[in-house]
Protein backbone atom coordinates (compact mmCIF):
# COMPACT_ATOMS: atom_id res chain seq x y z
CA UNK A 1 0.00 0.00 0.00
CA UNK A 2 1.40 3.42 -0.94
CA UNK A 3 2.48 5.54 2.02
CA UNK A 4 -0.14 8.22 1.36
CA UNK A 5 -2.97 5.72 1.16
CA UNK A 6 -1.71 3.85 4.22
CA UNK A 7 -1.59 7.10 6.22
CA UNK A 8 -5.08 8.10 5.10
CA UNK A 9 -6.50 4.69 6.08
CA UNK A 10 -4.59 4.66 9.37
CA UNK A 11 -5.94 8.05 10.35
CA UNK A 12 -9.50 6.91 9.57
CA UNK A 13 -9.00 3.90 11.85
CA UNK A 14 -7.74 6.20 14.59
CA UNK A 15 -10.87 8.31 14.08
CA UNK A 16 -12.99 5.21 14.75
CA UNK A 17 -11.04 4.37 17.88
CA UNK A 18 -11.22 8.01 19.02
CA UNK A 19 -15.01 7.99 18.67
CA UNK A 20 -15.30 4.68 20.54
CA UNK A 21 -13.17 5.51 23.58
CA UNK A 22 -15.77 6.61 26.10
CA UNK A 23 -13.35 6.06 29.00
CA UNK A 24 -9.61 6.59 29.06
CA UNK A 25 -7.25 7.79 26.37
CA UNK A 26 -4.33 6.93 24.15
CA UNK A 27 -1.32 9.16 23.61
CA UNK A 28 -0.15 8.08 20.16
CA UNK A 29 3.02 8.91 18.27
CA UNK A 30 2.35 8.43 14.55
CA UNK A 31 4.72 7.04 11.92
CA UNK A 32 5.58 10.56 10.73
CA UNK A 33 6.70 11.52 14.25
CA UNK A 34 3.71 13.68 15.11
CA UNK A 35 1.59 13.10 18.22
CA UNK A 36 -2.16 12.58 18.43
CA UNK A 37 -4.40 12.23 21.46
CA UNK A 38 -7.10 9.58 21.06
CA UNK A 39 -10.15 9.42 23.32
CA UNK A 40 -10.16 11.32 26.58
CA UNK A 41 -13.92 11.75 26.80
CA UNK A 42 -14.10 10.10 30.22
CA UNK A 43 -11.89 9.00 33.08
CA UNK A 44 -9.80 5.89 32.63
CA UNK A 45 -6.29 4.63 32.02
CA UNK A 46 -3.98 6.46 29.63
CA UNK A 47 -2.04 4.26 27.24
CA UNK A 48 1.09 5.33 25.41
CA UNK A 49 1.87 3.86 22.03
CA UNK A 50 4.22 4.53 19.15
CA UNK A 51 2.98 3.51 15.72
CA UNK A 52 6.10 2.74 13.70
CA UNK A 53 4.09 1.66 10.66
CA UNK A 54 0.49 2.36 9.66
CA UNK A 55 0.26 -1.38 8.98
CA UNK A 56 -0.26 -1.88 12.73
CA UNK A 57 -3.76 -0.43 12.46
CA UNK A 58 -4.77 -2.24 9.28
CA UNK A 59 -3.68 -5.49 10.89
CA UNK A 60 -5.81 -4.64 13.93
CA UNK A 61 -9.02 -4.09 11.96
CA UNK A 62 -8.53 -7.01 9.56
CA UNK A 63 -7.11 -9.67 11.89
CA UNK A 64 -8.13 -8.46 15.36
CA UNK A 65 -5.94 -9.36 18.33
CA UNK A 66 -4.03 -11.86 16.19
CA UNK A 67 -3.04 -9.06 13.81
CA UNK A 68 -2.27 -6.74 16.73
CA UNK A 69 0.09 -9.35 18.18
CA UNK A 70 1.79 -9.89 14.84
CA UNK A 71 2.25 -6.16 14.48
CA UNK A 72 3.85 -6.01 17.93
CA UNK A 73 6.14 -8.94 17.12
CA UNK A 74 7.15 -7.37 13.78
CA UNK A 75 7.80 -3.95 15.30
CA UNK A 76 4.82 -2.17 13.73
CA UNK A 77 4.00 -0.67 17.13
CA UNK A 78 5.53 -0.47 20.59
CA UNK A 79 4.60 0.76 24.04
CA UNK A 80 6.41 1.17 27.35
CA UNK A 81 3.47 -0.69 28.91
CA UNK A 82 0.93 -2.43 26.66
CA UNK A 83 -1.38 -3.44 29.56
CA UNK A 84 -3.38 -0.14 29.50
CA UNK A 85 -3.98 -0.62 25.75
CA UNK A 86 -5.63 -3.98 26.36
CA UNK A 87 -7.46 -2.51 29.34
CA UNK A 88 -8.87 0.31 27.18
CA UNK A 89 -10.14 -2.00 24.45
CA UNK A 90 -11.89 -4.17 27.01
CA UNK A 91 -13.15 -1.25 29.11
CA UNK A 92 -14.70 0.33 25.99
CA UNK A 93 -15.96 -2.96 24.56
CA UNK A 94 -19.50 -1.68 24.02
CA UNK A 95 -18.62 1.63 22.36
CA UNK A 96 -15.74 0.32 20.23
CA UNK A 97 -17.92 -2.38 18.68
CA UNK A 98 -16.07 -4.52 16.15
CA UNK A 99 -12.91 -2.42 16.10
CA UNK A 100 -10.22 -4.92 17.03
CA UNK A 101 -12.08 -8.00 15.77
CA UNK A 102 -11.13 -9.79 12.59
CA UNK A 103 -13.35 -9.68 9.54
CA UNK A 104 -13.63 -11.00 6.01
CA UNK A 105 -11.59 -13.98 4.79
CA UNK A 106 -9.12 -13.79 7.69
CA UNK A 107 -11.94 -14.38 10.15
CA UNK A 108 -13.19 -17.47 8.36
CA UNK A 109 -9.71 -18.91 7.91
CA UNK A 110 -9.01 -18.44 11.61
CA UNK A 111 -12.34 -20.00 12.57
CA UNK A 112 -11.69 -23.04 10.37
CA UNK A 113 -8.27 -23.53 11.96
CA UNK A 114 -9.80 -23.19 15.43
CA UNK A 115 -12.63 -25.61 14.57
CA UNK A 116 -10.08 -28.24 13.55
CA UNK A 117 -8.56 -27.97 17.03
CA UNK A 118 -11.87 -28.21 18.91
CA UNK A 119 -11.83 -30.39 22.01
CA UNK A 120 -13.44 -33.54 20.70
CA UNK A 121 -12.21 -36.71 22.47
CA UNK A 122 -9.47 -37.46 19.94
CA UNK A 123 -8.07 -33.89 19.97
CA UNK A 124 -8.42 -32.74 23.59
CA UNK A 125 -5.24 -34.42 24.83
CA UNK A 126 -3.13 -32.85 22.06
CA UNK A 127 -4.57 -29.43 22.92
CA UNK A 128 -3.71 -29.83 26.60
CA UNK A 129 -0.21 -31.10 25.83
CA UNK A 130 0.42 -28.13 23.51
CA UNK A 131 0.12 -25.80 26.51
CA UNK A 132 0.77 -27.68 29.72
CA UNK A 133 3.55 -29.92 28.45
CA UNK A 134 5.79 -27.00 27.52
CA UNK A 135 7.85 -28.29 30.42
CA UNK A 136 7.66 -28.26 34.18
CA UNK A 137 11.04 -26.52 34.19
CA UNK A 138 9.38 -23.63 32.32
CA UNK A 139 6.39 -23.17 34.65
CA UNK A 140 8.46 -23.73 37.78
CA UNK A 141 10.49 -20.57 37.08
CA UNK A 142 7.57 -18.14 37.36
CA UNK A 143 4.72 -19.84 39.22
CA UNK A 144 4.82 -19.88 43.01
CA UNK A 145 5.79 -23.01 44.99
CA UNK A 146 2.21 -24.34 44.93
CA UNK A 147 2.49 -24.45 41.10
CA UNK A 148 -1.00 -22.93 40.92
CA UNK A 149 -1.74 -21.76 37.38
CA UNK A 150 -5.02 -19.99 38.14
CA UNK A 151 -6.13 -16.85 39.92
CA UNK A 152 -5.14 -16.32 43.51
CA UNK A 153 -7.33 -14.58 46.10
CA UNK A 154 -5.49 -11.74 47.86
CA UNK A 155 -6.32 -10.57 51.38
CA UNK A 156 -4.49 -7.26 50.91
CA UNK A 157 -2.23 -5.49 48.41
CA UNK A 158 1.32 -6.78 48.48
CA UNK A 159 0.47 -10.16 49.96
CA UNK A 160 2.87 -12.89 48.76
CA UNK A 161 1.51 -14.86 45.84
CA UNK A 162 1.92 -18.23 47.54
CA UNK A 163 -0.24 -17.16 50.49
CA UNK A 164 -2.92 -15.88 48.11
CA UNK A 165 -2.87 -19.13 46.13
CA UNK A 166 -3.26 -21.17 49.29
CA UNK A 167 -6.24 -18.98 50.24
CA UNK A 168 -7.84 -19.65 46.84
CA UNK A 169 -7.54 -23.42 47.25
CA UNK A 170 -8.78 -23.30 50.83
CA UNK A 171 -11.77 -21.20 49.75
CA UNK A 172 -12.69 -23.75 47.08
CA UNK A 173 -12.30 -26.75 49.40
CA UNK A 174 -14.29 -25.01 52.15
CA UNK A 175 -17.27 -25.02 49.78
CA UNK A 176 -17.28 -28.82 49.75
CA UNK A 177 -17.72 -29.48 53.50
CA UNK A 178 -15.37 -32.45 53.25
CA UNK A 179 -15.33 -35.00 56.05
CA UNK A 180 -12.82 -37.75 56.64
CA UNK A 181 -13.09 -40.44 53.98
CA UNK A 182 -15.19 -38.43 51.51
CA UNK A 183 -14.57 -39.25 47.86
CA UNK A 184 -13.44 -36.21 45.86
CA UNK A 185 -13.09 -36.14 42.08
CA UNK A 186 -10.89 -33.35 40.74
CA UNK A 187 -11.42 -32.57 37.05
CA UNK A 188 -8.22 -31.01 35.74
CA UNK A 189 -5.73 -31.33 38.60
CA UNK A 190 -2.87 -29.14 37.42
CA UNK A 191 0.33 -29.91 39.30
CA UNK A 192 -1.50 -31.45 42.23
CA UNK A 193 -1.64 -28.81 44.97
CA UNK A 194 -5.42 -28.93 45.43
CA UNK A 195 -5.37 -32.75 45.50
CA UNK A 196 -2.67 -32.61 48.18
CA UNK A 197 -4.63 -30.14 50.32
CA UNK A 198 -7.86 -32.13 49.96
CA UNK A 199 -6.08 -35.33 50.98
CA UNK A 200 -4.66 -33.51 54.02
CA UNK A 201 -8.27 -32.79 54.99
CA UNK A 202 -8.97 -36.52 54.92
CA UNK A 203 -10.57 -36.86 51.48
CA UNK A 204 -9.88 -39.76 49.15
CA UNK A 205 -9.00 -38.01 45.91
CA UNK A 206 -9.07 -39.10 42.29
CA UNK A 207 -7.39 -36.37 40.25
CA UNK A 208 -7.79 -36.30 36.46
CA UNK A 209 -5.48 -34.71 33.92
CA UNK A 210 -4.50 -35.15 30.27
CA UNK A 211 -0.96 -33.86 30.80
CA UNK A 212 1.83 -36.37 31.42
CA UNK A 213 4.06 -33.58 32.71
CA UNK A 214 1.49 -32.47 35.26
CA UNK A 215 0.79 -36.05 36.30
CA UNK A 216 4.47 -36.64 37.05
CA UNK A 217 4.85 -33.58 39.26
CA UNK A 218 1.50 -34.15 40.98
CA UNK A 219 2.51 -37.72 41.86
CA UNK A 220 5.89 -36.53 43.15
CA UNK A 221 4.11 -33.93 45.30
CA UNK A 222 1.74 -36.50 46.78
CA UNK A 223 4.57 -38.96 47.40
CA UNK A 224 6.67 -36.33 49.18
CA UNK A 225 3.67 -35.53 51.40
CA UNK A 226 3.05 -39.22 52.17
CA UNK A 227 -0.43 -39.06 50.65
CA UNK A 228 -0.30 -41.65 47.86
CA UNK A 229 -2.76 -43.90 49.69
CA UNK A 230 -5.28 -41.07 49.78
CA UNK A 231 -4.84 -39.49 46.33
CA UNK A 232 -4.24 -40.87 42.85
CA UNK A 233 -3.58 -39.05 39.58
CA UNK A 234 -5.00 -40.52 36.39
CA UNK A 235 -4.66 -39.63 32.71
CA UNK A 236 -8.35 -39.53 31.80
CA UNK A 237 -10.73 -37.30 29.87
CA UNK A 238 -13.52 -35.84 32.00
CA UNK A 239 -16.01 -37.44 29.60
CA UNK A 240 -14.76 -40.86 30.72
CA UNK A 241 -15.09 -40.16 34.45
CA UNK A 242 -17.25 -42.64 36.34
CA UNK A 243 -18.20 -43.60 39.86
CA UNK A 244 -20.12 -41.71 42.54
CA UNK A 245 -18.38 -39.02 44.54
CA UNK A 246 -19.26 -36.97 47.60
CA UNK A 247 -17.70 -33.89 46.02
CA UNK A 248 -16.10 -32.57 42.83
CA UNK A 249 -13.56 -29.78 42.39
CA UNK A 250 -12.50 -28.16 39.11
CA UNK A 251 -10.32 -25.05 38.86
CA UNK A 252 -10.23 -23.15 35.55
CA UNK A 253 -10.74 -26.33 33.58
CA UNK A 254 -13.94 -25.40 31.77
CA UNK A 255 -12.08 -22.80 29.66
CA UNK A 256 -10.30 -25.73 27.99
CA UNK A 257 -13.60 -27.39 27.06
CA UNK A 258 -15.26 -25.20 24.40
CA UNK A 259 -18.92 -24.22 24.10
CA UNK A 260 -19.88 -27.36 22.16
CA UNK A 261 -18.71 -29.50 25.08
CA UNK A 262 -20.15 -27.54 28.02
CA UNK A 263 -23.07 -30.01 28.19
CA UNK A 264 -20.67 -32.97 28.34
CA UNK A 265 -18.62 -31.32 31.08
CA UNK A 266 -21.73 -30.65 33.17
CA UNK A 267 -23.08 -34.13 32.41
CA UNK A 268 -19.89 -35.55 33.90
CA UNK A 269 -20.34 -33.51 37.07
CA UNK A 270 -23.99 -34.49 37.43
CA UNK A 271 -23.23 -38.15 36.68
CA UNK A 272 -20.31 -38.45 39.11
CA UNK A 273 -21.81 -36.51 42.03
CA UNK A 274 -24.08 -38.12 44.60
CA UNK A 275 -27.50 -36.54 45.28
CA UNK A 276 -26.94 -33.65 47.64
CA UNK A 277 -23.23 -33.62 46.82
CA UNK A 278 -21.35 -30.41 46.05
CA UNK A 279 -19.15 -29.40 43.15
CA UNK A 280 -16.93 -26.33 43.56
CA UNK A 281 -15.63 -24.82 40.34
CA UNK A 282 -13.51 -21.81 39.48
CA UNK A 283 -14.12 -20.40 36.02
CA UNK A 284 -13.27 -17.48 33.76
CA UNK A 285 -16.16 -15.75 31.98
CA UNK A 286 -16.50 -12.99 29.43
CA UNK A 287 -19.18 -10.30 29.49
CA UNK A 288 -22.29 -11.90 27.99
CA UNK A 289 -23.00 -8.70 26.03
CA UNK A 290 -19.98 -9.42 23.82
CA UNK A 291 -20.02 -13.21 24.00
CA UNK A 292 -21.51 -13.73 20.53
CA UNK A 293 -18.91 -11.45 18.94
CA UNK A 294 -16.16 -13.20 20.89
CA UNK A 295 -17.44 -16.67 20.00
CA UNK A 296 -17.72 -15.73 16.32
CA UNK A 297 -14.05 -14.82 16.11
CA UNK A 298 -10.72 -16.33 17.08
CA UNK A 299 -8.49 -14.28 19.33
CA UNK A 300 -4.76 -14.23 19.99
CA UNK A 301 -5.01 -16.65 22.92
CA UNK A 302 -7.00 -19.24 20.99
CA UNK A 303 -4.61 -19.03 18.05
CA UNK A 304 -1.28 -19.09 19.86
CA UNK A 305 -1.70 -20.05 23.51
CA UNK A 306 -4.70 -22.31 24.23
CA UNK A 307 -5.73 -24.35 21.18
CA UNK A 308 -9.41 -25.21 21.54
CA UNK A 309 -9.83 -22.79 24.45
CA UNK A 310 -12.86 -20.60 25.10
CA UNK A 311 -14.08 -18.40 27.96
CA UNK A 312 -17.60 -19.11 29.14
CA UNK A 313 -20.81 -17.13 29.03
CA UNK A 314 -21.85 -17.39 32.66
CA UNK A 315 -25.64 -17.05 32.09
CA UNK A 316 -25.61 -19.72 29.37
CA UNK A 317 -23.36 -22.05 31.32
CA UNK A 318 -25.45 -21.62 34.45
CA UNK A 319 -28.63 -22.44 32.54
CA UNK A 320 -27.07 -25.68 31.27
CA UNK A 321 -26.03 -26.60 34.81
CA UNK A 322 -29.47 -26.00 36.27
CA UNK A 323 -31.17 -28.07 33.58
CA UNK A 324 -28.99 -30.96 34.79
CA UNK A 325 -30.16 -30.59 38.38
CA UNK A 326 -27.09 -28.66 39.53
CA UNK A 327 -28.18 -25.75 41.70
CA UNK A 328 -25.92 -22.70 41.22
CA UNK A 329 -25.11 -21.04 44.53
CA UNK A 330 -22.69 -18.80 46.45
CA UNK A 331 -20.93 -17.19 43.50
CA UNK A 332 -17.90 -15.09 44.37
CA UNK A 333 -16.17 -13.06 41.65
CA UNK A 334 -12.64 -11.67 42.02
CA UNK A 335 -11.48 -10.44 38.62
CA UNK A 336 -9.22 -7.76 40.09
CA UNK A 337 -7.29 -10.51 41.88
CA UNK A 338 -6.61 -12.19 38.56
CA UNK A 339 -5.17 -8.95 37.18
CA UNK A 340 -2.83 -8.84 40.18
CA UNK A 341 -1.95 -12.54 39.78
CA UNK A 342 -1.03 -11.93 36.15
CA UNK A 343 1.04 -8.88 37.01
CA UNK A 344 3.08 -10.91 39.50
CA UNK A 345 3.48 -13.79 37.04
CA UNK A 346 4.78 -11.37 34.42
CA UNK A 347 7.28 -9.85 36.84
CA UNK A 348 8.51 -13.31 37.77
CA UNK A 349 8.59 -14.37 34.13
CA UNK A 350 10.57 -11.27 33.12
CA UNK A 351 13.06 -11.82 35.95
CA UNK A 352 13.56 -15.45 34.93
CA UNK A 353 14.06 -14.42 31.32
CA UNK A 354 16.52 -11.65 32.21
CA UNK A 355 18.53 -14.02 34.40
CA UNK A 356 18.58 -16.75 31.73
CA UNK A 357 16.62 -19.25 33.83
CA UNK A 358 14.00 -20.13 31.20
CA UNK A 359 14.64 -23.30 29.17
CA UNK A 360 16.82 -22.59 26.12
CA UNK A 361 14.56 -24.73 23.92
CA UNK A 362 11.98 -21.94 24.18
CA UNK A 363 13.42 -19.28 21.90
CA UNK A 364 13.25 -15.49 22.11
CA UNK A 365 10.18 -15.31 19.88
CA UNK A 366 8.30 -17.70 22.16
CA UNK A 367 9.30 -15.71 25.24
CA UNK A 368 8.07 -12.46 23.66
CA UNK A 369 4.79 -14.16 22.75
CA UNK A 370 4.35 -15.39 26.31
CA UNK A 371 5.00 -11.92 27.70
CA UNK A 372 2.38 -10.54 25.31
CA UNK A 373 -0.06 -13.22 26.54
CA UNK A 374 0.39 -12.27 30.19
CA UNK A 375 -0.06 -8.56 29.42
CA UNK A 376 -3.07 -9.22 27.18
CA UNK A 377 -4.82 -11.19 29.92
CA UNK A 378 -4.00 -8.68 32.64
CA UNK A 379 -5.45 -5.85 30.57
CA UNK A 380 -8.61 -7.85 29.91
CA UNK A 381 -9.26 -8.32 33.63
CA UNK A 382 -8.41 -4.70 34.44
CA UNK A 383 -10.87 -3.57 31.78
CA UNK A 384 -13.69 -5.48 33.49
CA UNK A 385 -14.98 -7.50 30.54
CA UNK A 386 -13.47 -10.71 31.88
CA UNK A 387 -14.10 -12.09 35.35
CA UNK A 388 -13.07 -15.08 37.43
CA UNK A 389 -15.35 -16.61 40.01
CA UNK A 390 -15.91 -19.56 42.30
CA UNK A 391 -19.35 -21.13 42.53
CA UNK A 392 -20.87 -24.15 44.26
CA UNK A 393 -23.10 -26.54 42.30
CA UNK A 394 -25.36 -28.69 44.45
CA UNK A 395 -26.69 -31.91 42.91
CA UNK A 396 -30.43 -32.01 43.50
CA UNK A 397 -31.95 -35.26 44.80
Amino acid sequence: MMNGAAAWLGRRILDRIDAGLAAGAIEAVLPDGTSRPVGGAGDGPVARITLHRWRALTRLVTAGSIGWYRGWEDGDWSSPDPVPIFDLFMRNRATLGDVGRSGGPRRWIARLRHWKRRNHPSQARANIEAHYDLGNDFYDEWLDPTMSYSSAIFAEPGEPLEAAQRRKVDALLDRLDLTDGDRLLEIGCGWGFLAEQAARRGARVEALTLSQEQKRIAEERLAAAGLTTRATVTIRDYRDASGTNDAIASVEMVEAVGEAYWPAYLDAIARCLKPGGRAAIQFISIDDAIFDAYAGNVDFIQRYIFPGGMLISEPRFRALAEVRGLRWTDRHGFGADYAETLRIWRERFDAADLEGRLPTRLDARFRRMWRFYLMYCEGGFRGGGIDVAQVTLVRQS
